[in-house]
């Protein structure tokens, strides 16, 4: 989700250029988030810069030098290249979109894989936002502890499960980063609760010869279904926020209620 409104507020700067005809210039400084359609370069230099989610459409580049060109999430689609020299350069032929190249040279490719953490977040960020979401579970798992005994498993289980179904609904409403990180760390923090009541509710319902089967079996299916959640909500993320919202909080309901169908292990003798 956070990487969806990253996306859409990243999109929403685009520059779009359209029929523009450049002569005898040198860039020499990075070229970032922008969209060139039915342009003419002539006799033009790139050098030495990064090319960031470029994309030139329709367009003729005649006499042009490129050199040392590191790019990401750049592409030309449509576009001749007349007379031109790309020389250590990373622009491999899949950039080259239904492309022509007439008389033109690639000398010394850049080669190996060129990661680049600057593009869309930066590592520091990536792991502070984990950092954030770990961290938001600890009040949670306080609370459960302390709570377990006295409130019993089922009950926690249903009623974590239910106030998370109703935290889901306000993820709706984050329609930046910050705000969407900080409601995530919300929901984090209170479904927490339930699935430490369930860990001790799969401990407890089956006896010593078989609770290491039964353990084993469940966090199978546990695994599988994290596949399968993921699937389906990425594929609905580029939709609408409110699909993957729906089914989550849907999913909640649905495990609250069926935590009611279990049996009560507190205070009860294990076997």
């Amino acid at each position: 989700m956070i990487k969806y409104i990253q996306k859409q507020e990243y999109e929403s700067k685009t520059k779009t250029f359209t029929k523009e005809r450049v002569e005898h210039v040198t860039f020499n400084f990075t070229l970032e988030n922008q969209v060139h359609r039915d342009g003419h370069y002539f006799n033009d230099k790139f050098l030495n810069l990064k090319m960031k989610s470029m994309v030139f459409e329709d367009s003729v580049f005649e006499e042009c030098y490129f050199e040392d060109i590191t790019s990401t999430n750049t592409f030309f689609r449509n576009c001749t290249f007349i007379a031109s020299l790309f020389y250590n350069t990373d622009l491999f032929k899949y950039r080259f979109v239904n492309s022509k190249l007439v008389n033109s040279t690639f000398l010394h490719n850049k080669e190996g894989c060129m990661l680049d953490f600057s593009d869309d977040n930066n590592a520091y960020m990536i792991y502070f936002v984990s950092f954030l979401g770990s961290l938001a579970v600890l009040p949670g798992n306080i609370v459960s502890a302390l709570l377990m005994d006295k409130i019993g498993r089922l009950r926690m289980l249903a009623g974590s499960s239910v106030i998370s179904c109703v935290s889901c609904f306000f993820l709706m409403f984050g329609s930046n980063e910050s705000g969407m990180i900080a409601l995530l760390c919300l929901f984090g923090g209170i479904s927490i609760a339930s699935w430490n009541a369930l860990d001790v509710l799969t401990v407890e319902l089956y006896p010593s010869d078989k609770r290491t089967t039964a353990f084993g079996f469940l966090n199978a299916l546990c695994k599988l279904a994290a596949v399968l959640g993921i699937s389906i909500f990425q594929s609905f993320v580029g939709v609408t926020k409110a699909a993957p919202i729906l089914l989550a909080a849907g999913a909640l309901a649905a495990g609250s209620f069926l935590a009611t169908k279990l049996p009560e292990t507190r205070g009860q003798v294990l076997q």
